[in-house]
């Protein structure tokens, strides 16, 4: 079975699985069809993983798999079907960053979480500077995601109740960070970085932006596009001028 075929059963699965189990809202869409681009997203549980996969509508997906789940057979095997790159999250693992890079360069599509693990407190954690490496050596555009829903600690309280899940997956619009500098490297990607984490968090709730809940940066966001959530409202941030504003 090839990467594709097996993307694309993994795909029906989780439309499958997910249609049973969750009632998924979507606001705004991925238009690219072809070409390589970047999705940023939070990352509060292991739902997302499936989601993001339907989301992208596209076979030629590079999943990044954390080292600590090499030592499991069945991960070894889903990394081997779909041509998944193994990498320490904690760590610059510039030998895996090169391989996606020049994967992304190919024209293939990358879905990654800045914070490089789940979220224990179900909001944002800080950055790490890999995605904005990767963007802007590769010039593609960034399209960031915020899902909120699929927390684990939800996940396994409703379905131990029976309850479906409500999930929503906002996708912001397509944005470019610039070409990285030749001098002051570590303090331009700390910057990009938050603008990457900044994007996402205008598109998830106040109880969800975590470190980035009082950035300049995220009110300039809001600010400038609306948000659709009640507490930004009372703050005098507007709603947005249609129902997909933020995508």
């Amino acid at each position: 079975m090839s990467k594709h075929t097996f993307l694309r059963l993994v795909r029906a699965v989780a439309r499958f699985v997910l249609s049973i189990i969750a009632r998924i809202e979507i606001v705004g869409r991925i238009d690219y069809q072809t070409g390589g681009f970047i999705i940023t997203g939070n990352h509060v549980g292991r739902l997302e993983a499936f989601l993001v996969i339907l989301l992208a509508e596209r076979d030629d997906i590079v999943l990044i798999l954390a080292e600590k789940y090499k030592k499991y057979a069945f991960w070894r095997y889903v990394a081997r079907k779909v041509d998944g790159i193994w990498i320490n999250r904690f760590d610059a693992d510039f030998a895996a960053l090169r391989v996606v890079l020049k994967r992304l360069q190919n024209g293939e599509v990358l879905a990654v979480a800045p914070e490089g693990t789940r979220s224990p407190t179900e909001s944002l954690l800080p950055g790490h500077p890999g995605a904005a490496y990767l963007a802007a050596k590769s010039g593609l555009p960034i399209i960031p995601i915020g899902i909120v829903g699929t927390e684990d600690r939800v996940v396994k309280q409703r379905l131990k109740r029976l309850q479906r899940l409500d999930i929503t997956a906002r996708v912001g619009a397509p944005y470019h960070v610039p070409p990285m500098p030749k001098v002051n490297r570590d303090a331009w990607l700390a910057e990009q970085t938050d603008e990457i984490m900044c994007q996402i968090a205008a598109l998830l709730p106040p109880d969800h932006r975590g470190v980035y809940a009082d950035h300049p940066r995220l009110h300039a966001l809001l600010l400038e596009r609306g948000s659709p959530f009640p507490e930004d409202h009372a703050l005098g941030i507007a709603a947005p001028r249609e129902a997909t504003a933020l995508g």
